[in-house]
């Protein structure tokens, strides 16, 4: 049986047929869940279920059998799940337990407008079987026909669970003291951030800021379709008292999450014990403007690598920052390396390297180039660009000849986000799979995640120079086995 070329080899996706968000992500006895919007009977978005599958270190997933399916309140559509530590829902016996928070989808039976609803699953052996609240759906509020994706964290200072909820341009917030009973708190975002699409998949949590011991802040995020780029997450930096989130910069702003088209609707894991110390969260890795069309066999779509979430000052403003996980090295073979050397204008193919799925870590002084950096996954006509343009001071995945484009006539672009330089240098960590390139630069300070279809023949990896020569300061790339 021939193997489908775009298969990643490090990146989790589902056994078979269609995935899209991320949902019910907790830590538990030892087990990171990771739940998935998923159609088992399609290879685009249909009846939604969700998906399961567990890892003891988030790179080696093992699939379970679907979790939650349709049933008379209708599909699936996206939540999250907590521990219930201290049976506040009264579902284990005294004991703890996990309970699933998810919006059902129907349609009105008497006006037959679509609605959604926020119900509620549980389970008592770790995951493996849930259990449907019989007393389901749990909230409703029939003004609003966008009305779901229910982020539930416990608020320790106040004592009682909060949920945030994607309410059409805006979040609302919820308070209940068992994750039954809920009571309105407040709303956020009239104003705010970006509004030419419909908000979704919000998440809000608590991060430490860095160099300034015992100070934190909240980070919200919200996921956003758009005319342009199809779909993106931002992300507000401010505070939140348990019941109101004030968002600490001009209500005008927007700051994104990731300046690539294919990463959406990520969430962070809930319960990942205190001593870990880590945020961590994982997106869906692909883009509704053209992920039923994109040209995989027999599956569809894949999620990123996950990251860890830090908050640190960049030029005097406090922003987020996105690293890989440190598990992800367990997964290096064979390695090369190379320290300083000048790169002379032109494109220089690195002799005896042919890979698919692979790391790179590599660090440039511009010297007098206009433009340098990496092609990745190339051949005599294809490859992907990771570039970094000096005068305009821009990082860009250029992805219009990175293989197979023709599916989608927006596929084939250039992306970019502003990005300064740091004392004269940039540093690149990029990850290349079979069927994607996730670049983040300047220890993580931006990052770029993006779709590709190269061809199976298309191993090369280029450096290149344009304008001037550059300096290569330090060069090192890991061969990734596949999980």
């Amino acid at each position: 049986m021939k193997l489908d070329p775009y298969r990643p080899n490090y990146h989790f996706t589902p056994p078979q047929n269609w995935m899209n968000d991320p949902n019910g992500m907790v830590y538990y006895k030892g087990e990171y869940h990771l739940f998935y919007q998923h159609h088992p009977n399609g290879m685009t978005w249909g009846p939604m279920h969700w998906g399961h599958a567990i890892s003891t270190d988030m790179v080696h997933w093992k699939h379970l059998p679907i979790a939650l399916a349709p049933d008379e309140h209708g599909t699936i559509f996206s939540g999250s799940a907590v521990v219930d530590w201290n049976d506040t829902t009264g579902f284990f016996g005294g004991k703890s337990g996990l309970v699933a928070i998810f919006t059902h989808h129907d349609e009105d039976p008497i006006t037959g407008v679509q609605r959604q609803r926020q119900s509620l699953a549980y389970s008592d052996d770790s995951g493996r079987t849930w259990t449907k609240y019989a007393g389901n759906p749990v909230l409703e509020d029939p003004r609003y026909l966008d009305y779901r994706d229910p982020k539930v964290f416990w608020h320790e200072r106040t004592s009682q669970w909060i949920m945030i909820l994607a309410t059409g341009q805006t979040v609302t917030l919820y308070h209940s003291p068992n994750l039954i009973h809920w009571t309105f708190a407040s709303e956020f975002g009239q104003g705010e951030g970006f509004h030419e699409g419909v908000w979704e998949c919000p998440d809000l949590f608590e991060l430490p800021v860095d160099g300034e011991a015992g100070k934190t802040k909240w980070v919200m995020f919200v996921s956003s379709g758009g005319l342009e780029f199809g779909a993106r997450t931002q992300y507000f930096i401010g505070d939140f008292d348990g019941t109101t989130f004030t968002n600490e910069r001009p209500s005008e702003a927007v700051r994104w999450l990731d300046h690539g088209w294919d990463n959406y609707a990520g969430v962070s894991w809930s319960d990942v014990p205190a001593e870990d110390g880590r945020r961590i969260y994982i997106g869906w890795m692909s883009n509704f403007k053209y992920a039923h069309a994109t040209p995989s066999d027999g599956w569809r779509s894949a999620m990123t690598i996950p990251r860890v979430l830090q908050l640190s000052h960049i030029d005097g403003e406090l922003a987020l920052i996105q690293q890989p996980v440190k598990e992800l090295a367990s997964l290096r073979t064979r390695t090369w390396t190379q320290n300083h050397g000048t790169i002379e204008d032109g494109s220089h193919r690195l002799p005896d390297l042919a890979l698919d799925s692979y790391e790179i870590i590599a660090e440039f002084a511009p010297g007098t180039a206009e433009e340098f950096g990496l092609k990745v996954r190339t051949s005599e006509n294809h490859g992907t660009i990771v570039g970094y343009r000096r005068q305009d001071q821009e990082l860009f995945v250029d992805r219009s000849h990175s293989g197979d484009t023709a599916f989608h006539e927006e596929f084939a672009r250039k992306h970019t986000v502003k990005l300064k330089q740091t004392n004269d240098r940039l540093r690149l960590h990029i990850w290349v799979d079979k069927s994607s390139i996730e670049v983040f630069a300047a220890d993580g300070e931006a990052v770029m995640t993006d779709l590709i279809f190269p061809g199976e023949s298309d191993t090369g990896l280029d450096i290149y120079s344009r304008g001037g020569t550059t300096e290569l300061l330090s060069l090192e790339i890991y061969d990734l086995k596949a999980i």
